[in-house]
C-alpha cells in the first residue's frame, strides 16, 4: 500500500515540475519576444526620424528652388531649333 501513495506522489511531484518547467521557458520566450520587440521599435522609430529629415530637406529644398525660379526664369529656346554643332 505504500508503495502505491509513494507512486502516487512521485507522478504528481513528476507533474507538477513538468508543469513549472514549461511555465519557466513560455516565460522566457515571451520576455525574449518582447526585448526584439523593443529593438524593432527603436530600429523604426529611427528610421521614421531620418525619413522625416529627409523629407523636410527636400522640402526645403524644392522651395527654395521654387524660389530660384520665380526671380531667374528658365531659359526658353522660343522657335529656335537646338544648334548642331559638327
Amino acid at each position: 500500500m505504500r508503495m502505491y501513495v509513494i507512486l502516487v506522489l512521485s507522478a504528481l511531484l513528476l507533474l507538477g515540475l513538468a508543469f513549472l518547467g514549461t511555465s519557466f521557458v513560455r516565460a522566457q520566450q515571451n520576455a525574449r519576444r518582447a526585448r526584439k520587440q523593443q529593438a524593432v521599435a527603436a530600429r523604426l522609430d529611427a528610421v521614421v526620424a531620418q525619413a522625416e529629415q529627409e523629407h523636410k530637406e527636400r522640402k526645403a529644398a524644392a522651395q527654395a528652388s521654387a524660389a530660384l525660379t520665380t526671380v531667374l526664369p528658365a531659359i526658353k529656346q522660343g522657335d529656335q531649333a537646338p544648334r548642331r554643332v559638327a
